[in-house]
């Protein structure tokens, strides 16, 4: 009988480390799964979708893109900025002027655009250094205005006012894709390539660095966290992925004009952003789709004033989801996954 009891006693503690290394591996089991389920349905969409619809997708994933890297220096670093469509735009004019006057291959345009961008963004970090909160928010605002008068100037290499007109990205024969469907993968590909690399710094020391800067600068450069070279490194990695994106519209465009970038422009982008969840991974994502939907929404809705529907439903969204879409689907998520767990123990 006393082996038994022992037997017993020892196989006690087992349980509840059973149910430990279950729920860990549903941690880890439900968000591939979801990613998975997200990609194939990706994957399918220009499929079944109409040409415009194909194309409205694809500007959500560049919106999204733009988003991730703002969301890097917002979300993720704790530094304000009103001038990420001017990144943007100067990624999108890269591409434009390498098609229509260097006449180079699609894909070589994007490595010019992201390093111009990285560049740019780095040279704004430096002085960003000695500023912060509304001061940095009046200065990056001002780079948003000044671009614009910019590109107009420059007629010769921008065409004015009127813009740069290029051709469109044609799918590869054996593909067997159309038109739209070939730019649509195109812009998916830069997607998940851009989500797969932030997520990864995010995960590396360089992530750990950037949320201490963003979470207390002091307690930050007591642990040795360099200060100036992570702000600085944010800054060039949010202006590389915003001129990415932007050279990814031009294919799709195929156009691209001084008053496509307006700083309205930038205003959007973080609005997108905060509806989306800042600091978050699904946010850009999220951000991308209200960015480019929701605007097209309020029009049909009323043609008269579809700015003012658009701001009641940033309105509405962040009364409903203080921490934005993403957030309101992890606490929709989180509270499923209890009534499920309750149901269970009611159940045995």
């Amino acid at each position: 009988m006393s082996n038994v009891h022992l037997s017993d006693k020892t196989a006690t503690p087992a349980v509840p480390q059973a149910k430990s290394f279950l729920i860990r591996a549903g941690a880890v089991r439900w968000p591939l799964l979801a990613t998975t389920a997200l990609l194939l349905l990706a994957v399918a969409a220009p499929f079944q979708l109409v040409p415009f619809h194909t194309f409205q997708l694809a500007m959500a994933m560049i919106y999204a893109v733009t988003l991730l890297g703002l969301n890097l220096l917002v979300g993720h670093t704790g530094q304000i900025s009103l001038g990420h469509g001017a990144f943007f735009a100067i990624g999108a004019y890269t591409a434009a002027i390498a098609i229509q006057h260097g006449d180079l291959p699609y894909l070589a345009t994007i490595p010019i655009a992201a390093a111009v961008t990285f560049a740019l963004g780095f040279a704004l970090g430096v002085p960003a250094l000695r500023l912060r909160g509304l001061y940095l928010a009046l200065v990056t605002l001002a780079i948003a205005i000044f671009v614009v008068p910019l590109l107009k100037r420059f007629d010769g290499l921008t065409g004015g006012s009127m813009g740069l007109t290029v051709g469109k990205p044609v799918p590869p024969a054996w593909t067997g894709l159309a038109e739209d469907q070939w730019l649509y993968f195109l812009a998916l590909v830069t997607t998940v390539a851009s989500f797969a690399l932030v997520a990864g710094m995010l995960r590396s020391r360089v992530g750990r660095a950037l949320h201490a800067v963003r979470d207390n600068e002091i307690a930050a450069e007591v642990l040795g966290v360099n200060l100036a070279h992570y702000k600085t490194l944010a800054f060039a990695w949010s202006a590389l992925l915003a001129g990415i994106a932007g050279c990814v519209y031009t294919w799709v465009i195929a156009f691209v004009s001084p008053d496509s970038f307006a700083v309205t422009l930038s205003i959007t982008l973080l609005a997108g952003l905060v509806v989306g969840g800042l600091g978050t991974t699904w946010g850009p994502l999220l951000g991308g789709l209200f960015v480019m939907f929701v605007p097209s929404l309020a029009q049909d809705v009323n043609q008269a004033a579809p700015g003012v529907i658009f701001g009641l439903l940033i309105i509405a969204v962040m009364y409903l989801a203080p921490r934005g879409l993403a957030g309101l689907a992890t606490q929709a998520t989180h509270w499923l996954g209890h009534r499920v767990r309750k149901g269970k123990n009611h159940a045995h």
